[in-house]
């Protein structure tokens, strides 16, 4: 049902769509910007540092990893999660190109 609907919009369309919608919640921005901070980070260091539980902000990694956000592996017990800046910078960059396109409709509203 959704699948013909989004085959009717290019890759970086639906790219910028799927990446934006896992930076629609704020405890997901919250996420980034620790791992930003600590460069790498552990599931349960996360969870100190927001108010969730555990399940929660599990939830909010998979999300954030699905859409490429993030990387994650699991090492035992343990799951370490990182930015995935070549992601990142992609979806940089298609905000940009967003951002550089709709420069000539600045006049109107």
């Amino acid at each position: 049902m959704a699948s013909p609907k989004l085959a009717s919009f290019s890759v970086e369309e639906n790219k910028l769509a799927e990446m934006a919608k896992a930076l629609g919640h704020p405890a997901r921005i919250a996420i980034l910007k620790e791992l930003v901070r600590r460069n790498s980070c552990v599931c349960g260091e996360i969870v100190e540092v927001l108010p969730l539980a555990q399940s929660t902000v599990s939830q909010h990694l998979k999300e954030l990893k699905d859409a490429g956000l993030i990387r994650g592996t699991v090492e035992g017990a343990k799951s370490c999660y990182c930015i995935n800046w070549e992601n990142v910078l992609h979806l940089q960059d298609l905000i940009g190109a967003f951002a550089k396109s709709s420069e000539t409709c600045k006049s109107c509203c």
